[in-house]
């Protein structure tokens, strides 16, 4: 049985292990929920009221419903993804973590343009089993509308607890409750968490992977949308939609593709765009969002993701740029997932049933203000060169990814700024895989790769970084003095030392 036949064909019983080339599968039941082919099924909504939103999350491992069948997994609540949290720009969200985990965790709200010191978005923080700890991130009054994510930030577990299920949705919306500043009219509105994750025969969600998919990045068997696999979406003909979709995977990326209607990106990372842009031109690397508004027509169609190609180990011997990667072949023992980068197939992650008269699709106008950094005149220049893999060294085979040749320490602090100034980052990659950056709290402006321009101005926090490539950012720190971090959104990579801190100072 291929993969892409577990992906968007049911499967009888749950609890039935099917072998699959040399692995062993959780099978979903056809009537199970968030089986392949039922409707989609959302993720629990808790919203501000009166300008405070105060939740509990509570990490835990248990049985849940994930891709239809019954599996012990991560995750925050009763499923996989948590609950989606909605606040409006001027609110106070306020998250009480608590760790029913038998190992340290904490919590990264993505995205959001929030304070990194204090109660606030802290990634050095460590909640240990049994403990909690209150997170409190006051949402300025001028924070942009959008689509963002909240995720476990711990050193050194990041990927294992993100694809283990602790993940979920945050979205910021006007006080109003409904849409963004620029949404065109829509008839509704629908969050796609798009995760990747890989079960084992007994019902659980694996822990761990081998060497070589670390090394490249793991990718899943099973690519699910709201913990459901190829669920189904049913709307009227003649209207609009705005899909909100979260690339929650470790490492996979995903070039998207809606066939059978028609759809645009009006805004990515809870950034507007200054214009629609065509699907086919927009691909979200780990840690992407992307706002798409839909026109439906009448009858069936499919969201899929398309393979990409990120880059991968080089043959036997072969090396990973400068910074020494060193490949031996083949996908190694203990790999779970597709463990190669690049070898993803076309995977259909939902289906779309437009039901009514079909209309023309209308047009989508521009958005609202976008902010252009392109026009000031930056304090600094810095480069950041990302580097690393696999090395022969006295102890044997080990590995280590690195910016700037080191590998992360959190007592070291590698890049000072000064608070009030505009820096341009230039970002190169010295290995033979993509690497998406991430900095915390401050987006970036994306100003040129490899010297071209964007044709749109995009604004983003996480900035795909091809091979080989250099990417030139631009980035406003007006804000939030305190020390963060910025690193590869290859969550495995982080793990392996590709982070830094920035300190930001008032003097």
């Amino acid at each position: 049985m291929r993969r892409r036949s577990l992906l968007v064909g049911g499967a009888v019983g749950v609890g039935v292990a099917a072998a699959v080339g040399g692995g062993w599968w959780w099978l979903a039941r056809e009537d199970a929920p968030g089986a392949s082919g039922l409707a989609l099924s959302e993720p629990a909504v808790h919203r501000s009221v009166d300008g405070v939103l105060d939740v509990e999350l509570v990490a835990s491992e248990r049985t849940r419903t994930l891709a239809g069948a019954l599996v012990t997994c991560f995750g925050y609540g009763d499923g996989v993804p948590g609950p989606t949290l909605v606040v409006s720009p001027g609110d106070t969200l306020r998250v009480l973590l608590v760790n029913d985990l038998d190992e340290p965790t904490n919590l990264h709200v993505h995205g959001l343009h929030v304070s990194p010191t204090g109660r606030g978005d802290d990634v050095f923080v460590s909640v240990a089993p049994g403990a909690s700890h209150q997170y409190v991130y006051e949402i300025g009054t001028e924070h942009p509308t959008g689509t963002y994510w909240y995720h476990a930030h711990h050193h050194g577990r990041v990927a294992d607890q993100v694809w283990r299920g602790l993940f979920g949705g945050l979205l910021v919306v006007p006080a109003d409750g409904t849409g963004t500043s620029s949404s065109p009219e829509v008839a509704r509105e629908r969050l796609l968490v798009v995760s990747d994750v890989t079960l084992s025969a007994d019902g659980t969600a694996v822990a761990g992977v081998g060497r070589m998919a670390q090394m490249n990045g793991r990718e899943g068997e099973l690519v699910l949308v709201d913990g459901q696999s190829a669920p189904r979406l049913v709307g009227t003909s003649g209207t609009r939609e705005r899909w909100r979709v979260v690339n929650a995977c470790t490492s996979r990326y995903l070039s998207l593709a809606l066939d059978g209607h028609a759809a645009v990106v009006v805004a990515r990372d809870g950034a507007d765009l200054a214009s629609p842009s065509d699907l086919a031109d927009v691909v979200l690397a780990p840690g992407n969002r992307a706002d798409l508004v839909v026109s439906l027509t009448s009858g069936e169609g499919s969201l899929r993701a398309l393979p990409v190609d990120r880059g991968a180990m080089t043959g036997s011997g072969g090396m990973m740029g400068s910074g020494g990667m060193m490949g031996s072949g083949g996908t190694g023992p203990g790999v779970t997932g597709s463990g190669a980068a690049g070898t993803s197939e076309d995977v259909v992650l939902l289906t779309a049933l437009g039901r009514g008269s079909a209309a023309a699709p209308a047009v989508v106008t521009a958005g609202a203000d976008v902010v252009d950094l392109g026009a000031l005149t930056p304090t600094r220049t810095r480069t950041l060169t990302l580097a690393g893999g696999m090395s022969a060294g006295m102890a044997g085979m080990g590995m280590a990814f690195t910016i700037d040749g080191h590998e992360f320490s959190m007592d070291r602090v590698d890049q000072r700024v000064r608070l009030g100034e505009v820096e341009d980052w230039v970002l190169v990659n010295d290995t033979t895989m993509h690497h998406p950056f991430h900095l915390h709290v401050w987006p970036m402006q994306v100003l040129e790769t490899d010297g071209v321009a964007p044709s749109r101005v995009t604004r983003l926090d996480v900035v795909d970084v091809p091979a080989g490539a250099r990417v030139r950012v631009r980035v406003s720190f007006t804000d939030f003095p305190g020390r963060t971090v910025y690193h590869c959104h290859v969550l495995d990579h982080e793990d392996l030392g590709m982070m830094g801190t920035v300190q930001v100072t008032t003097s």
